[in-house]
């Protein structure tokens, strides 16, 4: 595990990857290394957690559609789209609170 991922992910979902290293990823582990995952600065076992996470977790699939939709909207003109870019700073404003949590 990189030291990006290992500093992204916290203390505490820091020992759990190290205690149980092949547990399924979580919402709130995911969401941490989600840009570095996107854009290609993941090791390999980070890269497969992430994957097999985004196959079954919807939430999260939405907010690599709109990481992508951003990503893809700055690159083309200066002004993302609005909406985007409000989905995205309340994701982030959730996660800096510690309220994203792992769906039922």
């Amino acid at each position: 595990m990189t030291a990006l991922m290992m500093k992204a992910m916290g203390p505490m979902l820091w020992v759990r990857r190290q205690l149980r290293p092949d547990a399924p990823a979580r919402c709130p582990e995911v969401a941490r290394v989600l840009q570095p995952y996107l854009d290609g600065e993941v090791d390999a076992r980070t890269l497969r957690l992430v994957s097999e996470h985004l196959e079954d977790c919807r939430r999260c699939g939405l907010e690599v559609e709109t990481y992508t939709a951003l990503k893809q909207a700055v690159h083309r003109v200066s002004d993302p789209p609005a909406e985007p870019v409000e989905r995205l700073r309340a994701f982030a404003a959730r996660l800096a609170k510690g309220e994203l949590t792992d769906p039922p």
